[in-house]
């Protein structure tokens, strides 16, 4: 909600003196500095009211310790900051560091941001002073007072040093992965259905032309959907597929995957079992999965989490044997093994991983809360080897957290921080035994909107703490941390699900956490809060095509509110909602049945199906749980267990049974992971085997007419692949509208690393 945003770079002023506790008085720092700049942003404005965020550059020497001082002329009054203390006495305002951003290397930048009030005009200040010297937009003419280092750098750095990363070109949107074509061939009867991806970057312009062997399949070039049907083709045959730019055949693409079953198994190395301190025998499950292209290759790999047999709810105590997390290529090699050892518990709500290119080398890598006795991939230790700090009851509520960034490529940590938030007093949190201390979420946001950040946080019975992180330049840096116990921020205390959604709900370019009922805006304030409280279930989308911006549609736990809402996701403004009646633990939207415009809704508690206004529509699905886009048509199929059903208003019709396979997450019953992972747009599902010796990846075997970028290049579809595995797994939106009578699908704001 940016509908008023200036950027001004603001130069020569005279001084202004610092306010400390209400009176004038000097800045006091441990360097000066003799050269600044600062970009003072109007993010968003209402009436009598505005926030802003503030980007000091340092042009001169290192500065440890600052403070930013500038006047307003039009009454405006600071009433809450973040990433920043802020006092002010009259006109004059000073923002000081916090202890994370205290220090600004030179050429460096610190952010932080506030929300101010105002009442006629809100007149941007006319100078600022760092440290008390003004800040003019350009160094000094001698340049910085500290000599260079006598010592030149190396030409090559040594392989523990993270590559430079290069920053974005100005205005080009969102980063994002740069694919291959994901070929694969899906024997279909007495055929082979080839699909290939669309990108995001080519949405219009570009036909394709297909081969078998040497041999061309397709008479003329093609233009519509990215899939063919070779019929009659002998199951095995290798296919390769060209792209036509005006019409020229570009280079070859890789080979084709083989589905030959209809399915690809990816082998696995199953851990080995052990017992617990109590006697307790356990062994492991595959559980839940995500991908990204951890060696820059254009393909995708998999990571996956293993769950021993003795996992636990946070409500249940006992022992739980070690989490390990592992790499895979898709023809199941294993990469590396992270052993996240003895003080970190294993269960659905404790370890949430998040798989992405955060630092923009074209390279993904893994982020997850670590602790003492934590081992990388390549072996090294985190913390103290022998620290055990299981209470007899198996949790783990004292010694340190950690949070660190893992290399994709190797499973070598890259930069391990404090975790945040901390846990603190444990019945803080609402218990004293350590069920609500450590729910934990996690996802990933472009909060600038160019550049993912990786999102942490504890909490959502009670409290609820939200911390943003940027990794650049092979550290993790701390963006900002949201707080409901902080002022002004009370209304999202208690509105947290038991897993997250990222969106753009305000239409600014940058990406919001739906964080239950509450939504955090991109700069780390409270958006709103519709206090309709915890739930199990949310889906975030662009739900009703007919009216404009995204929707949200969430199921509700607390008996005396309702039990099913649909509402605008920008405001939170309630569209329809159904009567309150206790726990309703399942809720899904999506356009299912095209019979309705728009999504159709439903949830475990309520009779009927909805449509976009809250009307019973007829008979609800056998199943509230994940969808998959899988047949030829835009309308979503039921994805529950094992299996994909078509919605029909007497019944469902069965179009997948997997073989030998298992859902994940007890009555959950999710996929390993499901998403458009290969292939055109519509969606792989991931099964682990019975026996967990593969990963099983289903893809459909029936053509479609319907021509879409692939998904994985929709930044809200993308980073829902993301926190898919986190707490409890939900399916993935993107932010457009697919589903019958649907628009052309919008051209991605994408740029390609």
């Amino acid at each position: 909600m940016h509908s008023s945003r200036h950027r001004l770079i603001l130069l020569a002023g005279t001084t202004v003196a610092a306010v400390v506790a209400g009176t004038l008085g000097t800045v006091v720092a441990s360097a000066a500095a003799v050269g600044c700049r600062v970009d003072y942003q109007v993010t968003n404005q209402w009436q009598g009211g505005f926030g802003a965020n503030v980007t000091v550059t340092n042009l001169g020497d290192p500065v440890t310790g600052w403070a930013l001082t500038w006047s307003y002329t039009a009454g405006q009054q600071v009433t809450q900051a973040w990433n920043a203390v802020v006092t002010q006495s009259g006109a004059q305002v000073i923002a000081r560091n916090v202890d994370y951003n205290a220090t600004i290397a030179t050429n460096g930048t610190a952010t932080f941001g506030f929300n101010a009030s105002w009442t006629s005009s809100n007149t941007a200040p006319a100078s600022f002073a760092l440290n008390g010297v003004t800040c003019t937009g350009a160094p000094p003419t001698n340049g910085p007072t500290t000599p260079p280092p006598t010592t030149p750098p190396p030409t090559t750095p040594p392989p523990t040093t993270p590559p430079p990363t290069t920053p974005p070109p100005t205005g080009s949107g969102m980063q994002m992965e740069d694919l291959d074509r994901g070929l694969i061939s899906v024997r279909s009867g007495s055929g082979n259905l080839v699909s290939w991806r669309l990108l995001g970057t080519e949405t219009s312009g570009v036909a394709f032309n297909l081969y078998r062997g040497s041999t061309r399949v397709n008479a003329s070039p093609i233009t519509g959907a990215t899939n063919y049907l070779d019929s009659g083709a002998a199951a095995g045959s290798t296919y390769t597929v060209r792209a036509v730019v005006g019409g020229a055949e570009q280079a070859a693409s890789a080979p084709a995957l083989q589905f030959g079953a209809g399915y690809l198994d990816v082998p696995l190395q199953v851990p080995a079992g052990g017992s617990t301190p109590s006697g307790e025998s356990y062994t492991y499950s595959a559980s839940d999965a995500s991908v990204g292209d951890l060696n820059g290759d254009g393909g995708y790999e998999i990571v996956l989490k293993w769950e021993p047999s003795n996992a636990k709810d946070n409500s249940q105590s006992g022992y739980t044997g070690p989490v390990y997390v592992d790499a895979y290529t898709l023809t199941g090699t294993r990469l590396w093994r992270v052993d996240l050892g003895r003080n970190i518990r294993a269960g659905a709500h404790y370890t949430q991983f998040q798989v992405y290119d955060y630092d923009g080398d074209g390279r993904a890598e893994v982020a997850m809360k670590t602790a003492d006795g934590t081992r990388s991939g390549t072996g090294q230790l985190i913390g103290s080897s022998s620290a055990d700090h299981r209470n007899s009851s198996g949790y783990v509520l004292a010694g340190p957290e950690y949070l660190t960034m893992f290399d994709g490529r190797t499973g070598a940590v890259l930069s391990t921080v404090n975790y945040d938030p901390p846990r603190g007093t444990v019945s803080s949190w609402g218990d004293s035994y350590g069920n609500r201390v450590d729910r934990f979420l996690a996802g990933t946001a472009y909060l600038d909107g160019q550049r993912p950040s990786l999102i942490m946080a504890r909490g959502y019975y009670t409290r609820a703490v939200i911390a943003a992180w940027d990794f650049r330049n092979g550290t993790l840096t701390k963006r900002w941390t949201f707080d409901s116990n902080a002022s002004g921020n009370g209304a999202a205390a208690g509105q947290g699900n038991h897993q997250l959604s990222v969106a753009d709900v305000d239409g600014d370019g940058r990406q919001e956490i739906v964080y239950g009922a509450a939504t955090i805006d991109d700069n780390g304030r409270l958006l709103y809060s519709t206090g309709n409280g915890h739930g199990d279930a949310l889906h975030v989308g662009d739900l009703d095509p007919g009216r404009a911006g995204l929707e949200v549609f969430k199921v509700d736990e607390d008996a005396s509110k309702p039990s099913s809402w649909f509402a605008d996701a920008r405001t939170g403004q309630t569209l329809w909602s159904t009567p309150a009646s206790g726990d309703n633990g399942r809720g899904v939207s999506a356009d299912i049945w095209a019979g309705s415009p728009g999504a159709e809704s439903w949830s475990s508690a309520v009779a009927g199906l909805a449509n976009t206004r809250g009307q019973n529509i007829g008979r609800k699905p056998s199943s509230a749980n994940f969808l998959a886009w899988w047949d030829g048509d835009p309308v979503r199929e039921l994805l529950d267990g094992t299996k994909i059903d078509k919605y029909g208003t007497g019944g469902e019709t069965r179009l997948l049974t997997g073989s030998s396979v298992a859902s994940n997450n007890g009555t959950k019953s999710t996929p390993a992971l499901s998403g458009d992972i290969l292939g055109d747009w519509r969606e792989e599902v991931i099964w682990r085997t019975t026996d967990s010796s593969a990963l099983r990846i289903y893809s459909t075997p029936t053509p479609t007419s319907t021509r879409i970028h692939t998904l994985m290049h929709d930044p809200q579809y993308r980073v829902a692949i993301a926190w898919q595995n986190t707490a409890y797994n939900q399916p993935p939106h993107p932010g457009f509208f697919i589903g019958d009578q649907m628009a052309n699908p919008p051209t991605p704001n994408i740029y390609l690393r």
